[in-house]
């Protein structure tokens, strides 16, 4: 009888817990442009913790894609 309760509040805590930021692809922020900028700006805005993060990373990544692809068409190309 003594597992019930404990059972119930381990499944409490672990629906109140944080849930874990979505990890988006270079295609995902690339197609979505207000994304890859909120993304961007929360990078720049805190690198101590967000520096080395995927969504970061993946971010820097989109962001330089998508500059080449405007100086590309820039060019004619």
């Amino acid at each position: 009888m003594r597992r019930i309760p404990i059972l119930v509040t381990l499944l409490l805590v672990a629906a109140c817990s944080q849930e874990s930021e979505r990890t988006y692809t270079v295609d995902e922020l690339i197609a979505d442009e207000a994304l890859l900028s909120r993304t961007i700006s929360d990078c720049r805005n805190n690198p101590g913790e967000l520096r080395n993060t995927v969504n970061c990373h993946n971010a820097e990544a989109a962001d330089g894609k998508l500059r080449l692809q405007n100086m590309r068409k820039a060019l004619g190309g």
